[in-house]
């Protein structure tokens, strides 16, 4: 099982808003397990969680670890794809209105978790938008680094909070001048929108 999987499908975004697969993801992660024992683990039926299970192994975030002969039937024991999942959107998943969407889905609940934590924030509809709008900017602007990132976390000799910093100095480094202004101006904005949501 890889430390880190990037997923840029808008699609797995839409798996993982699902509770039941979260879920099964959690418990793929800690070790191999059959549709009946993840049924048994969270009381559901196994085609409940078969017709869950089937979704995850479309989107990559699940995959048959092996197959075992259980009399005449064969029993597949899954695992997750990785420890953790990263969700990257480029250019063209922003610009879709779908992946618009689910970008905001996710935007609408880090908010929220901000308000638990005490922030005393006042959004709406187009302020979410233009935090999202900043934050593809944010991502389109700089150089294409996936190939190499796609190497960093293929790296077995760090753990994955050394090849999340590996990740970001490459990336820094391989900045122009006027990407890194570019950047540095979106973050700006990024926090002006944000501080505008302060309630006083």
């Amino acid at each position: 099982m890889k430390a880190l999987k990037t997923l840029k499908d808008p699609e797995a975004f839409q798996l993982l808003a699902d509770e039941t697969r979260r879920k099964i993801i959690y418990l793929l992660r800690v070790k191999e397990m059959t549709a009946s024992q993840l049924a048994a683990e969270l009381k559901l039926t196994p085609q409940a969680v078969y017709h869950h299970v089937k979704k995850l192994l479309k989107g990559g975030l699940v995959k048959v670890a092996r197959e075992e002969r259980c009399g005449h039937l064969i029993e597949s024991h899954y695992r997750a794809t990785a420890e953790l999942f990263s969700f990257s959107h480029g250019k063209t998943s922003a610009q879709s209105l779908r992946s618009k969407s689910i970008l905001k889905d996710q935007m609408t609940t880090a908010l929220n978790a901000l308000k638990k934590l005490g922030f005393n924030l006042q959004y709406d509809d187009d302020k979410i938008s233009q935090l999202v709008d900043t934050e593809s900017e944010l991502e389109e602007c700089c150089t294409d680094t996936s190939k190499l990132e796609k190497a960093i976390y293929e790296m077995e000799d760090l753990d994955l909070f050394a090849k999340k910093k590996v990740a970001d100095l490459a990336k820094t480094i391989s900045m122009s001048d006027r990407e890194l202004n570019k950047q540095n101006e979106n973050r700006k904005k990024f926090r002006e929108i944000l501080i505008s949501l302060i309630k006083a």
